[in-house]
């Protein structure tokens, strides 16, 4: 198995505009099934649409099951593809994760970690967990470690864990996760969550690779048209701009924004694509590899990884962290 310390990066035909139906067009999905969350809207439905589009089963796990479902109506009548359900999860709700879970039947080939929040303020979760990286960590960890069985039934099961430039942000301040004895700041909350989808893709992999399972991260931006910041006013959204790391070099009128489309082509380029077959504990943007960065060099711009996202030592504390954290025996 090739891991993230392979010096040789994983490069392809595609880029910042190829689109999910490009880079799976002539993938053969059938008998595959799948799960997106965060499926009914923006990246995830693109992402739902395009493995329908190739056959796959698709469940799509969302907290609003109204939407789910006018979503799952729309790709079918736009892939003819009639196997697409929907699934109620609450990824900051450990119950609601729990009865997903319980309700799953049988193998996954797919499971699209796809779902996240930034929070303009400090929100806890009732175990006391701070909400952005319940949400966008804990939740999807939990999901992850309960499908296990079902991911491991196939022998090649893919996971693919959506984080973002954001991650460049902040590590994981492994001493205050939770804001306790620091003051919050939405940026910051963002990036440690997003470092942790990454670091759960390297661990992931180590752990699961026997059973046939590889995780790896993906970057769908850097700036894509998504309903992601709708919890933030115009303000809030400005000051989180201003705090990424590579806000001094970052010019709004050279920016060039990815549709939607554009923006789902990464997650499905690694979930499907022969080419990562076996591969994982990788960190892909603009559908390849990305180098690995030094976050705090002069000059910062907004591609790469940070070596802390892919450090084993740090994903495996991660690791243990989040086990202990849901009260599973480590």
């Amino acid at each position: 198995m090739i891991d993230a310390t392979t010096p040789i990066l994983i490069q392809t035909p595609f880029g910042f505009d190829s689109t999910a139906a490009e880079v799976i067009d002539g993938v053969d999905l059938s008998g595959s099934r799948a799960i997106v969350t965060g499926g009914s809207s923006g990246i995830g439905v693109e992402t739902a649409r395009a493995l329908a589009g190739a056959g796959a089963e698709v469940t799509l796990a969302v907290r609003d099951t109204d939407a789910g479902d006018r979503a799952a109506a729309d790709i079918t009548v736009a892939t003819g593809n009639s196997a697409v359900r929907v699934g109620r999860l609450d990824l900051a709700d450990r119950a609601s994760v729990a009865a997903f879970v319980a309700e799953w039947t049988g193998p996954l080939d797919l499971l699209i970690n796809n779902a996240g929040v930034i929070l303009p303020d400090l929100e806890r979760t009732p175990e006391g967990w701070e909400m952005t990286f319940a949400t966008n960590h804990l939740g999807h960890f939990a999901l992850a470690l309960g499908l296990h069985d079902a991911l491991a039934a196939t022998g090649d099961a893919r996971i693919v864990s959506l984080s973002s430039a954001g991650h460049r942000r902040s590590p994981v301040i492994f001493d205050d996760i939770n804001f306790i004895s620091r003051p919050y700041d939405p940026g910051l909350a963002y990036g440690q969550s997003k470092t942790a989808n990454v670091l759960f893709a390297v661990e992931a992999t180590r752990r699961w690779g026997r059973d046939g399972i590889t995780a790896n991260a993906v970057q769908p931006g850097p700036v894509v048209a998504t309903n992601l910041n709708r919890h933030l006013d115009p303000d809030a959204l400005a000051a989180v701009q201003a705090s990424a790391p590579y806000a001094e070099t970052f010019d709004e009128s050279t920016v060039r924004y990815k549709t939607i489309e554009q923006g789902a082509a990464t997650s499905v380029f690694v979930a499907t694509s022969p080419q990562l077959d076996r591969i994982g504990g990788r960190y892909f943007e603009d559908c390849n590899q990305a180098p690995v960065i030094d976050p705090d060099a002069p000059n910062p711009t907004i591609f790469g990884v940070a070596a802390y996202a892919l450090d084993p030592a740090n994903a495996n504390r991660l690791w243990e962290l989040s086990l202990a954290a849901l009260g599973f025996e480590q």
